[in-house]
């Protein structure tokens, strides 16, 4: 008997989207003819196709664009109906904001069963102006009206989009707790000073004036920065080195030779790095946001901060105990085999329908 096809639209390939898509499709492989549009972002990796398993069809999008530019979208609906055509999934399946808009529009959901996960709704993207975001929140409340079933990646994405549509569930991010133990397996540890660190491109998002803060107020302290980008003049304090961009194997080392992890996000869907911190046993100390606070829970596995102070405190503070917690809340709520299992649940569920 064929495997049913799925069709994934990846506008977003880059960072943490990237990670996902990678360790979900080659989970779901093994029950499923998996077929990927996408387009290539900054942040992909050069050699991104060996990252995927041989039986995964690789399909690039060449009309998609990050901005937003109606003639170039429209390009891009007809790339990706053409491509569907072709394909003939049973099921398609749109990842991150620009592809769940022109998926939604490209498909009515009726013929082929549709879903969308929005990777972190851009209408909560602060880096935005109100009028942007305004924009972006009618285009999304618009959107959910069509026939597609909305799957967020983390419980407080879920509880933005049943403000939008109840077609609506959620399966929590996950990662390949197998391939990253291979990984950290190969990585010495050396005798080092203590170190506090995070990982990730140095934009708005991530906050870097507030690592910084964090840096100043803890100057006898060192601070790592593991990746580069457009606001790497803001991490200006003389105890903070930055790696710029390095592979994941430099990456992992770089996270295993240090010991506190420090997330000072402004938004966040339920970002990799965490999930990938708690399982290498580092201390988590992270802002108040959605995703962020979905995973650390304030007191119990690491800790959920408000401004500078308590990021200090927390970092000082330092109760190990939470670590612990935190690597067992890992591996019984954030392992990739049973995120890849609630997915094919969710999609068997629609065959035939």
């Amino acid at each position: 008997m064929a495997k049913k096809k799925i069709l994934y639209v990846v506008e977003a390939m880059g960072g943490g989207v990237f990670a996902y898509i990678v360790d979900l499709a080659n989970e779901l492989v093994n029950e499923f003819d998996m077929y990927i549009a996408y387009a290539v972002r900054p942040q992909t990796p050069l050699n991104y196709k060996e990252y995927f398993d041989k039986r995964i069809h690789l399909i690039e999008v060449k009309s998609f664009c990050r901005e937003i530019k109606p003639a170039q979208e429209l390009k891009a609906i007809k790339e990706v109906k053409a491509i569907a055509e072709e394909v003939k999934p049973d099921i398609i399946h749109l990842h991150s904001s620009k592809a769940g808009v022109i998926g939604r529009i490209a498909f009515n959901g009726k013929d082929i069963p549709l879903f969308y996960t929005p990777h972190g709704y851009s209408f909560l993207m602060a880096n935005y102006k109100p009028a942007k975001r305004i924009m972006f929140k009618a285009i999304e409340t618009v959107m959910a009206k069509r026939n597609c079933t909305t799957i967020s990646c983390s419980l407080g994405e879920h509880q933005e989009t049943l403000k939008l549509t109840k077609n609506a569930t959620y399966v929590n991010n996950a990662i390949n707790v197998a391939d990253l133990k291979r990984s950290l397996d190969k990585v010495e540890k050396k005798n080092r000073p203590f170190t506090v660190f995070t990982l990730g491109r140095i934009c708005y998002q991530k906050n870097p004036a507030l690592f910084n803060s964090i840096a100043e107020k803890m100057p006898d302290t060192k601070f790592l920065w593991i990746g580069d980008g457009e606001l790497r003049e803001e991490l200006k304090s003389k105890n903070i080195e930055i790696t710029g961009w390095v592979n994941r194997e430099e990456a992992l080392k770089r996270s295993m030779n240090a010991d506190v992890f420090v997330l000072t996000s402004l938004w966040e869907g339920l970002p990799i790095s965490l999930l990938e911190a708690m399982y290498m046993k580092k201390l988590c100390v992270v802002s108040d946001v959605i995703g962020n606070r979905d995973v650390i829970h304030n007191g119990e596995n690491g800790y959920v901060c408000s401004d500078v102070d308590e990021f200090v405190k927390a970092i000082e503070e330092r109760k190990e105990e939470y670590v612990e917690k935190a690597y067992q809340d890992l591996l019984e709520n954030y392992e990739v085999k049973g995120q890849a299992e609630r997915y094919a649940e969710i999609y068997r569920g629609r065959f035939g329908k």
